[in-house]
């Protein structure tokens, strides 16, 4: 019994932020490792849009929100049909401005992904 109650009370004490509201609207910048050189992404998402900056192109998608914290994009113009599958992205923990997320294919339960960005606007 005593056991049961610690394992309670530690668990009950942990608790992950996640104050996604805020950041479904603002200007993001995600940094992540493309064939061993660092990439940057800015993007920028109101409740409905977002438009990648990469390289010096832009490519913009619809945002449709499931819940605070989870949310489909679907690029509006693919180039392939690696592009017209929509990515399921997952708010996993926030802090100040900077959230954790993880994305995948939607349907798919394999090749999921995680990453941080970060606010900046």
């Amino acid at each position: 019994m005593f056991l049961l109650s610690l394992t309670i009370s530690l668990s009950s004490c942990y608790h992950q932020e996640r104050e996604c509201i805020n950041f479904h609207t603002g200007t993001f910048e995600f940094e992540t490792y493309l064939n061993g050189e660092l990439a940057k992404t800015t993007f920028v998402r109101n409740d409905s849009i977002e438009i990648d900056f990469f390289n010096g192109k832009s490519d913009t998608a619809t945002i449709r929100w499931i819940n605070d914290c989870e949310y489909i994009v679907t690029k509006l113009h693919p180039k392939n049909m690696a592009e017209e599958k929509a990515i399921h992205m997952k708010i996993l923990t926030t802090h100040k401005d900077t959230y954790t997320f993880e994305y995948g294919i939607v349907g798919t339960t394999k090749g999921k992904q995680q990453g941080t960005a970060k606010k900046v606007k």
